[in-house]
């Protein structure tokens, strides 16, 4: 049994009318990768550590950036948000930390503490 995220056709046809217009030449299987993006930040995954079966990295990378900026993924959350039959607050925490190891070696010195409150 396969543990990736595909979402259902009903999904996509939920929000399809956020998708922005395809110009020229067409875009890959929106369905694949909005299934690999969402597979990626679910997991908290580097995008060239994304499956194979969503498609090349670049391509889920590309289009999660050009969409972010464009604000397609906030569309989606507010219009999502506005069907609901009682009004709810959507939130999503994206918060992420890393610290740079050299960040261990900046431990405060002995006595640093007791000198640093006398002034």
């Amino acid at each position: 049994m396969s543990n990736l995220f595909w979402l259902t056709e009903a999904q996509m046809a939920h929000l399809a009318p956020f998708f922005p217009k395809s110009h020229g030449k067409p875009r890959v299987d929106d369905r694949r990768v909005l299934s690999g993006i969402v597979f990626v930040n679910r997991n908290g995954l580097r995008w060239c550590d994304a499956p194979r079966e969503y498609g090349p990295p670049k391509t889920l990378y590309n289009r999660w950036k050009r969409w972010s900026d464009k604000g397609v993924f906030a569309r989606m959350l507010v219009g999502l948000a506005a069907e609901a039959t009682t009004p709810k607050t959507v939130m999503i925490d994206a918060t992420y930390l890393k610290v740079h190891r050299t960040a261990t070696s900046l431990r405060s010195k002995k006595g640093a503490l007791a000198t640093k409150g006398a002034g």
